[in-house]
This record gives C-alpha cells, structure tokens and sequence, in this order.
C-alpha cells in the first residue's frame, strides 16, 4: 500500500497536481540541547579528506563546516586527493600531524588508504564515512557511522521517472556504470529491478562505461543499432552530458533521458525543452550536516548509527529551483536563473 500511495504521489507531481514531495524518510540523528553544549564546551576540532572535488563534494563541505559552526567545533584542514590514492595517504598523514577529534572522509581505495584511516583513529580521531565502507572496519571502533544516498529508493524512483516520460510504454537504452562502485552499481541495479515490473517497457541495450567520457559513443553506437528508442538511463548526470550532446548531433529530438545528481549543463538543456526529462537528487549540503553531528557525538562518547540516509529529491523541469536549494543550500547559478526565466516568458514547450 506505501509503495503504490508512493507511485501515486510521483504521478500526481509530475503532472503539477502537487508539490514536490520526497519518497523516503531518513534516519534521524539528533543532538539534545544538553548534549550540544557538551559539545561547544569540548574545544573539539574537525578535519574532511575527500576523495575528490566537485559541485557536490562541495556542498557537503558547505553543510559539514555549517554544522561544525553550529556546534562551536573548529575545522582545522579540509583536503582532496584528486581520485589518487597516493594523494590521500599523503593528506591523511598531514592532518594526523593536526590531531583532529573528528574526521570525515570518503576513500579513495579502501586497500590502499586503510592504515593511514586507522592511525587516525588510534591517535583519537572519531572517523565518519561517506557513502562507501572500509573492508574490516568495525562501527563503533574503528568508524562512527556511514552517511549514504538511499541508492534503491534513488533507483527505483528513477524508473518512475522514465516510465511516467514514456507513458508506460516503449524501448529502453541503458548506460550503465560498469566500474566496480558500490553506489553506482546499487543504484543501477535498483533502476533495472524496477522497470522489470513494467511489462510494455523494455529495455532493448545496455551498454557500460568505466569512465564518463565513453558514453557520447557508446550512445552513438546504440542509436545506430536501435534508432527507435523512447528514452535513455544514464548512471549519473556528467555521464548522461555525453548522451545528450549525441542525441543533440544525430538529431534525436524525441528521446527522453533519466539520471541521477544535479549539473549545470544538463538542467539548462532540461528547462530549453531538450532531451533531459528529470534526474533523481541526493542531497549533499544535508549529508555533511548529518556526518558532522554524528562525528560530534561519537567525539562526546554517545552512541551512533552505522548507517543513516538522506532523502532524495525527484526533478523535472518545474521544480528545478527548489531542488537546487535543497540539494545545495544555495542559489541558482546566474546562467541556469537565466535561462529558466527567458524558458518561461517564451514557454518553451515540454519535451
């Protein structure tokens, strides 16, 4: 009975009759007011090694360093390791040297980075984990706990998506992350379980990529070989930027193409009309918020979730700026304002 109120909710908003709604509820973990003056009174401090840099490494950065303020918990060094292993043993050394009480950070490799992680920890870093666990950590010893995406509910939600683009009928192109990536993998799996469930919706080709530069190809390739496709998955939304400058080029007009996260490019082509139906959100700004708050309480000696999740946001071109927010806690970039604004004066029409 969830699942179908769930559905019901989904079409409703795609169809403008309700406001943008979020379909699961996530763990909370809350600070008492008690327990946060614990904290302010600790002279904590807190550090974030990243794996990477992007719009949305940054968001969670913004929420974590928010958090901290909040909780009067100084933060000492954030780092990115550029996707290189050797960087974020190098950055991991550094910040020991700093003696943080907190560390949030995603790994790079797990193999690779795992005895500088746990040399933090001996040295009394509290260490929260983003979205991916380290092999043989245990919760409560060596990490506090995992902040991830609901990546089933994001996959099955992004299913939705598409079948409600095709009006439940039509032939399917699959761009799948093919690398070995916990979060990537489950999502995709969840997105293809999902539209199994859809017996006049079929998907005709997969093809998988390692690296998001493959898939303006890979979408050419497929085209040449099923030219009649209603619509595109593609894993996430720099990857999906390819199969939309194919689809552009070979003149594809009609194609609809799912995806997950926010990017610039590809929600201006979705609010000009183009063939960018809708992506499924996480929410980064509150991700960092929720690593903080757990890392603050591990540092006081509360007990902590292993997992815990944050809702996601469903986004079509009508709640674009809304979505944004969430996800980022701020603005609109001045590009993507603008175009929204001259699509409305001139009502560009839905794809």
């Amino acid at each position: 009975m969830q699942n179908c109120s769930q559905v019901l909710k989904l079409g409703l908003f795609l169809l403008g009759l309700v406001a943008p709604s979020f379909t699961v509820a996530k763990e909370e973990y809350v600070l008492t007011t008690q327990q946060v003056a614990e904290v302010r009174k600790s002279n904590l401090s807190a550090a974030m090694a990243w794996h990477g840099s992007s719009p949305w490494i940054n968001a969670v950065s913004q929420g974590a360093k928010a958090e901290f303020n909040r909780l009067g918990i100084d933060v000492v060094a954030i780092t990115e390791a550029h996707y290189d292993p050797a960087k974020q043993v190098s950055d991991l050394e550094t910040l020991k040297m700093l003696n943080p009480d907190i560390l949030l950070s995603l790994s790079v490799d797990s193999l690779s980075t795992k005895p500088s992680y746990l040399q933090m920890v001996d040295a009394g870093a509290k260490l929260v984990l983003l979205s991916n666990p380290i092999s043989g950590f245990r919760h409560g010893v060596d990490f506090a706990g995992i902040v991830r995406d609901d990546v089933d509910g994001m996959g099955k939600a992004a299913a939705q998506l598409l079948v409600d683009a095709i009006s439940a009928k039509g032939k399917v192109g699959m761009i799948y992350h093919e690398a070995d990536y916990p979060i990537t993998n489950q999502r995709d799996a969840a997105f293809r379980k999902a539209l199994s469930g859809y017996s006049e919706v079929k998907i005709v080709s997969e093809k998988g990529f390692i690296k998001k530069n493959q898939t303006a190809q890979l979408t050419a390739a497929m085209l040449i070989q099923n030219p009649h496709l209603d619509a595109i998955y593609v894993s996430w939304d720099a990857a999906a930027e390819g199969v939309i400058e194919a689809l552009r080029i070979g003149g594809y007009r009609h194609i609809k193409v799912i995806t997950h996260d926010l990017g610039v490019n590809n929600l201006i082509d979705m609010a000009l009309g183009g063939n960018m139906f809708g992506t499924v959100s996480d929410r980064p700004n509150e991700m960092g918020k929720l690593m903080a708050r757990i890392g603050a309480g591990a540092a006081i000696g509360l007990k902590t979730p292993l997992y815990t999740q944050v809702n996601f946001n469903i986004v079509t071109r009508d709640n674009i700026t809304a979505s944004w927010q969430v996800a980022f806690a701020s603005e609109l970039p001045a590009l993507l304002k603008q175009v929204l604004l001259q699509s409305e004066r001139n009502k560009v029409p839905k794809l």
